[in-house]
């Protein structure tokens, strides 16, 4: 009882305590690029304004345009007819640029909206285990994209959700086929690992031959090797080294 004691009260210590006085220590933060909220029963997907600004062509050049394109004086100075292209070709520039933007967010949208629909059920009530399989290619097949182009989204955003920030690669994941021939997410049988783990008694881990039979039992046909390989995804470590006095 004494050396429980002593652990907890070395357990509550920071191992660094002068990373507090660093004057190298800067917060970072995240900021998300869709915001996803739910409005009256429907869910609702935005870009973030300050991710998305709106772009326009300055009214300035092309009423300049307009001026130089009506003079009189065009055809005979060539100076003039030279300024009239110049201004021209940066304008239709601009145009192009600005549209190329505006496919790109209807781009990410639509991924986006595909991604929500796929996973309706965790969006509306935040619970992992509602999380459904769905890889890359599922939500290319749905937006008639490539692969590649979903893959650099999900890589490199994340959505602001009533639950929290999530990146969008949080709800990619392959699937497991439980008894019932149903199949479930990764995910699902992650989330019920780490709860048998932390409702295990400390004082006897479960191994992960043991792991591995308890969720069999729960109808997740799951090898050992893979409750090893999802309890290190989740930093879980092994059994004798979650044992506790």
């Amino acid at each position: 009882e004494e050396l429980k004691k002593g652990i907890d009260e070395v357990r509550k210590l920071n191992p660094k305590p002068g990373g507090y006085t660093s004057a190298y220590t800067k917060t970072q933060y995240l900021t998300p690029d869709f915001i996803l909220k739910e409005i009256n029963g429907q869910l609702e997907v935005s870009l973030n304004s300050k991710n998305a600004p709106e772009l326009r062509v300055s009214r300035s050049y092309a009423e300049m345009l307009d001026s130089y394109d009506k003079s009189k004086n065009k055809k005979k100075d060539k100076k003039l007819k030279q300024t009239v292209t110049f201004v021209k070709q940066k304008l239709d520039a601009a145009k192009w640029f600005i549209d190329a933007i505006k496919q790109r967010q209807e781009t990410l949208l639509k991924t986006m909206r595909s991604i929500v629909n796929y996973q309706y059920e965790f969006f509306m009530t935040g619970d992992e285990s509602r999380l459904r399989p769905m890889i890359l290619k599922d939500i290319a097949n749905e937006i008639n994209m490539d692969i590649s182009t979903v893959s650099r989204v999900a890589n490199s955003k994340s959505v602001q959700t009533d639950f929290g920030l999530f990146p969008l690669k949080f709800f990619f994941s392959e699937g497991i086929t439980t008894d019932t021939g149903e199949d479930v997410s990764s995910k699902e049988v992650k989330y019920k690992l780490r709860k048998i783990i932390e409702d295990e008694d400390k004082r006897k881990p479960l191994s992960d031959d043991r792991l591995e039979k308890m969720l069999k039992d729960m109808g997740y046909n799951i090898a050992r090797r893979t409750v090893a390989k999802y309890r290190e995804q989740m930093n879980i470590p092994v059994a004798r080294l979650r044992k506790e006095l």
